[in-house]
């Protein structure tokens, strides 16, 4: 009776983490876009809006990463499951608690700039137009960009953060110092937000990406948030699935497989179920963390 409450007790701080990781990466994000259009560039720019995902990121994963890991993305969690570094029950429970929190951290933004959102858009909420806002919150694409080109783009995009966040927290590659891991990831996610922006802005994450569209329409945008460019929601939200398991495997066949310790105790399963939810909470063997991005 003792281990099945400390397994839910276990699981439950997992789900409370991945919450609030999540909640501070959209709220930080978010909420730097929101200045930027909301004041009319005069109080950001490109750049602001990358710092700001970026820190969001950093930041969220200080939060959570030494109870979950910090994965703040399904694509991450998804990765991990395939990589056998995330049990695959807990997988639901961590999606849920990212989007979850990626509908607050929305929520907590829109509240925050109320009064502006009101005098910009004269109490219209719309995706399209010259006082838009609806892409504030979630990813819309560029006029140039295709549905394969779309989900080209957030394939290797994800791709490409899952693989270096691999590399980070590999014990057995170079790795970043113990307590820096969460700095690194931040700096993957600015490199990308620099590089592979173009198209649709990077979202990355199907939690912080869908968690907001949702709370948009619900809050007065309406479901043009999910109608719009031919219906582009679901490019953000199965792109990355896909690239954050390619990069896993990737890296695993790459790189991971070719360890020659691979088979070394810190990758060992543990016999006892308690010691498999120790295992879960290491920030190094499963990297939980992460972007959205």
């Amino acid at each position: 009776m003792k281990h099945h409450c400390a397994i839910k007790h276990g699981i439950f701080k997992e789900f409370l983490a991945e919450f609030l990781g999540t909640f501070v990466l959209v709220l930080f994000g978010c909420g730097s876009v929101a200045q930027t259009v909301l004041s009319r560039n005069t109080l950001g720019e490109p750049l602001t809006v990358h710092i700001g995902f970026s820190t969001g990121l950093m930041m969220g994963v200080y939060v959570a990463g030494g109870v979950s890991g910090g994965h703040l993305n399904p694509a991450v969690s998804l990765a991990m499951v395939i990589l056998g570094k995330l049990k695959i029950w807990k997988f639901p429970v961590y999606v849920t608690a990212q989007m979850l929190g990626a509908f607050v951290g929305a929520a907590a933004v829109f509240g925050l700039y109320y009064d502006a959102f009101m005098d910009f858009t004269s109490g219209i909420l719309s995706v399209t137009g010259i006082n838009a806002t609806g892409h504030i919150f979630a990813s819309y694409p560029g006029r140039h960009l295709t549905v394969l080109g779309g989900f080209v783009d957030q394939v290797v995009g994800t791709g490409m953060l899952v693989l270096c966040i691999l590399a980070v927290v590999d014990g057995r590659n170079m790795g970043a110092p113990r307590g820096m891991e969460p700095l690194a990831v931040g700096l993957i996610l600015l490199g990308i937000s620099v590089s592979m922006g173009l198209n649709c802005g990077y979202p990355l994450n199907p939690a912080r990406d869908l968690g907001p569209r949702l709370f948009t329409a619900a809050a007065g945008w309406g479901m043009e948030v999910f109608s719009t460019a031919d219906y582009w929601w679901w490019i953000p939200v199965a792109g990355p699935l896909v690239g954050g398991v390619a990069g896993a495997v990737i890296y695993f066949l790459l790189i991971e497989l070719h360890h020659s310790n691979h088979n070394d105790k810190s990758h060992k399963e543990p016999e006892e179920e308690v010691e498999e939810e120790d295992e879960d909470s290491s920030l190094k063997d499963k990297y939980e963390m992460i972007n959205m991005s």
